[in-house]
């Protein structure tokens, strides 16, 4: 009886880890589709899901340079630009910096560099000024690039200090929302800021 119950807990295992794939590849979808809406000049660099061990999946982009991510003027200042100039070089810079993290999965073990409460703000914060779109609580786990448990444990540790808040989907009460809070996204403006100046 015990090896059948292991059996069918491997099987949910791999169905959920599936599931959790096949949402990234569509999340990443979505990103690349609103990337070539917005206009930018050049195409963005490719991204891909990879299978990085222990039922975990991550979102890289080969070939991403960090220096050219982090070339002067690229995560433009406030005072330098208009605010749509800002947002949009806000939101480039941070989803650069979760690219970044990402990659160094390629060549390191994923769980060595684990930090899901920082990624899930940087994606917040990059969802903030990529316009203020919703993200949802599965979004999110997979922007954690942890297992899903994991990363819900996660976000309710992050809404109970007050970081995150939580919204229900007007349309959908089963459904629900994170953002960050207002303090929070000023103090990461203030460490963005503080890492251009």
């Amino acid at each position: 009886m015990a090896m059948a119950g292991a059996g069918s807990d491997q099987e949910l295992r791999g169905r959920i880890d599936q599931i959790e794939r096949d949402l990234a590849r569509i999340l990443i979808g979505m990103d690349q589709l609103g990337d070539m809406g917005a206009g930018t000049s050049a195409p963005a660099p490719q991204a891909r899901v990879a299978d990085i061990g222990g039922g975990t999946s991550a979102v890289s982009t080969p070939g991403y340079s960090a220096a050219g991510m982090l070339r002067p003027g690229f995560g433009a200042k406030r005072a330098d630009t208009g605010p749509q100039s800002f947002t949009r070089s806000r939101a480039r810079f941070v989803r650069g910096l979760i690219r970044q993290r990402r990659q160094r999965e390629h060549h390191f073990p994923a769980d060595m560099f684990a930090d899901p409460a920082w990624d899930m703000m940087l994606d917040l914060y990059a969802a903030h000024y990529e316009g203020g779109h919703d993200v949802s609580v599965s979004s999110l786990c997979i922007a954690s690039a942890v297992p899903a448990t994991t990363a819900l444990r996660w976000i309710k540790m992050m809404t109970d200090a007050g970081f995150f808040v939580r919204d229900a989907d007007p349309h959908d009460g089963r459904r629900i929302f994170i953002r960050l809070s207002e303090s929070a996204r000023s103090e990461l403006d203030s460490y963005f800021d503080d890492l251009e100046s």
